[in-house]
Parts: structure tokens; C-alpha cells; sequence
């Protein structure tokens, strides 16, 4: 299954990225995972670049998604961004992926700091950032109990399917998970909880049962309070004024 896609980035590296120092494979072909329509996850590596970029394109019929930093701009990447939204995607791609044509010490340099960045966990929620959180999906479970139709129960069901993973992940001072890794996610840390879940989303969009996922919200939420409503006052910065009529015209 990697033979083809290890010589498409080898192919890639010569005509793309001749100046590299490596390329690193990852996502669901490396960890055996790729449908027919699963794209390269490669991280391209140089000695030292401008900045780092984002780039997206069709190559030898393979969709490619390519992240192309140097040592320093993963670092940032990694820290600022993953670390405090607490989605370690970019680690993890350094981690888990093949470094092509070969392993170097760039490379190796770039998966140690990726081993103890996700060994050190997320950054963690403040207190009042888990109250958000608690009132967000308070919010929403409220809207659920008594749906004006199956539309509004299914685009709120969408919404806590995100939100109480995240929180159930956050709230432990765990690495949490986006869209379709969460399942996954789940089960690696908790396989019963990871039942709960899907069962009670699937019976809330299969058949319109909200109970399971109000239950499953009380049990999240639990520790660090349980739902809240009652009390919050949240107030915004005394800058955010303006005091011209700069709309008229």
C-alpha cells in the first residue's frame, strides 16, 4: 500500500521541492486508512525558508496536501497553534509520518520535539474559559429538549457533536480531536465512553431521541459543575466602542 504513494513523494521532491531537506509522509495512507479518495499528507521540510505556507494540488493524479516549514516555523506552528487550540494535528503528522527519500537529522530533530510536545499535553482551559464552554453546550442541550424541527435537532445535534468531545478531552487536560478523527480519538482513550458517544448521536440522528445526548452532557459537565446558565455575566473590553458615524454616508 506505501510503495506507490513513497514513490509519487519522491517524484514530487525532485520536481517540487529539489531543495528540501526531506519530505514527510503521513495521514490515513500511512496509517493504513486511505479510501480512493484520501489525499498525501506530506510535511516538507527545509533547512530554513521565508515562511511557512499551505499549498493544495494535483500531482501525478494524487491530491496533495502539502505544509512546508523549517524547523522553527513547526515549532511555532506546533506551539502556538495546536498546543493552545489542544488539536495536536501537525505533531502528529511529524510522528506518525515516513521521512522521504530517507530519515535525516532534521527530521529526526523535528519528531523528538513532536514526541515531547504531545508527551507535555495542551495548553490548559482557564477557569473561565471551561465556564464557556459549560454555558455553550448548556445553551445548546437546552435547545435540543424541545426541538422546533428535525432540521434545528440535527444542525444543534452537528454542533454538541463537536463540543462535548472537545470538552470531554479538554476538561481532562487531554489532547482533544476534530471531525473525523473523533471517534477515533474517543475509543484510543476510552473505549466505553467511546460507545456512549456514538450510540447516543446516533440515536439523537437517526431517530430524534435527544435523551441519550442530554445524558451524556450531564455526564461530562459533571465534574467541573454540570450545566450552567444561571449567573454568567460576561463583559466586553472598554475599547470596543465607536464613537464616530463612520457607516453613514
Amino acid at each position: 500500500m506505501l510503495e506507490k504513494p513513497q514513490e509519487v513523494v519522491k517524484k514530487l521532491l525532485k520536481v517540487k521541492h529539489p531543495h528540501s531537506n526531506c519530505i514527510i509522509l503521513a495521514g490515513s495512507v500511512v496509517r493504513g486508512e486511505a479510501t480512493a479518495y484520501s489525499d498525501l499528507d506530506l510535511i516538507v521540510l527545509y533547512e530554513k525558508i521565508d515562511a511557512a505556507y499551505r499549498e493544495s494540488f494535483m500531482f501525478d493524479e494524487w491530491r496533495i496536501e502539502t505544509f512546508v516549514h523549517d524547523l522553527s516555523t513547526l515549532r511555532y506552528f506546533c506551539v502556538n497553534l495546536d498546543k493552545k487550540e489542544g488539536k495536536p494535528s501537525l505533531p502528529q503528522m511529524v510522528i506518525e509520518g515516513i521521512a522521504i527519500p530517507s530519515s535525516t537529522e532534521l527530521a529526526n530533530k523535528a519528531k523528538s520535539f513532536a514526541e515531547e510536545l504531545l508527551k507535555s499535553g495542551p495548553a490548559p482551559l482557564s477557569d473561565e474559559e471551561l465556564r464557556l464552554r459549560r454555558y455553550f453546550i448548556t445553551d445548546r442541550i437546552d435547545d435540543i429538549r424541545a426541538p422546533r424541527s428535525k432540521g434545528e435537532l440535527i444542525a444543534t445535534g452537528t454542533q454538541l457533536y463537536s463540543a462535548i468531545s472537545d470538552f470531554y478531552f479538554r476538561s481532562r487536560g487531554l489532547w482533544s480531536a476534530d471531525g473525523k478523527t473523533i471517534p477515533r480519538k474517543l475509543k484510543d482513550q476510552n473505549p466505553q465512553f467511546h460507545d456512549e458517544f456514538t450510540e447516543a448521536f446516533r440515536a439523537l440522528f437517526e431517530n430524534g431521541d435527544q435523551s441519550k445526548v442530554i445524558k451524556l452532557a450531564e455526564e461530562v459537565l459533571g465534574p467541573t459543575g454540570g450545566f450552567l446558565f444561571d449567573g454568567l455575566k460576561l463583559e466586553a473590553p472598554k475599547d470596543w466602542r465607536i464613537d464616530s458615524d463612520f457607516l453613514k454616508t
